[in-house]
């Protein structure tokens, strides 16, 4: 019930209008993946995907965010069952701090607690961006799909996101907001990461062309 409840709202404060350039998802297991802009971006997302479909669809999140408080964890944990990663930092130089052996790991992790039939929510950017573009994204997608052949993806574009709720603000302004569901893809045989990355984050650009 809680679910259903902050679903419903969070459809309500963001105004979205979903759209499905392919068939409405099912229960099949894949990777939703998108731009982001704003703490909503999840739960707004998530609250798009149909209600047969939510409780099988896992976001992958911050623990530093979604560990700071009791309502916080609460919600990460009983609602969203959320898969929690630690995030990488950064030095002053823009080096990650976030070890190739840290960051394998997660990837690990992240095959594991998706088995065979949870699908999980990516930001494969890394990090919350302006809205204005959307960033180079990190390897991790590339590695999860080499982990897991054949994983079914779906790139999926938030509009305004970053209005409704921007950082550091804590209450989210209510204003219309787009949710747009690509075509499935797939790393394709021999595809090279950057090859492939670059086609996802265009699937992703493109579908806010639309």
């Amino acid at each position: 019930m809680i679910a259903s409840i902050l679903a419903s709202a969070a459809r309500l404060v963001s105004g979205a209008s979903v759209f499905y350039l392919d068939e409405p998802p099912d229960e099949a297991q894949r990777v939703y993946f998108a731009n982001h802009t704003s703490h909503l971006d999840f739960v707004v997302l998530w609250s798009a995907l149909p209600e047969n479909v939510r409780p099988l669809v896992r976001p992958v999140a911050g623990r530093d965010y979604w560990e700071k408080s009791a309502l916080r964890r609460y919600l990460a944990q009983k609602v969203f069952h959320a898969i929690l990663i630690d995030r990488s930092r950064h030095t002053e130089d823009g080096e990650s701090t976030l070890s190739i052996a840290a960051a394998r790991r997660t990837i690990d992790r992240l095959a594991i607690d998706m088995g065979e039939r949870d699908s999980i929510i990516v930001f494969p950017e890394g990090t919350r961006g302006s809205g204005q573009q959307i960033a180079p994204f990190k390897s991790g997608l590339y590695h999860l799909c080499r982990e897991k052949p054949g994983l079914e993806l779906v790139p999926v574009y938030l509009d305004n996101m970053n209005r409704i709720l921007p950082k550091g603000e804590l209450l989210p302004v209510p204003m219309l907001s787009r949710v747009v569901f690509g075509r499935p893809m797939r790393l394709e045989e021999g595809e090279t990461k950057p090859a492939f990355l670059e086609r996802a984050r265009a699937a992703v650009r493109e579908l806010g062309e639309l």
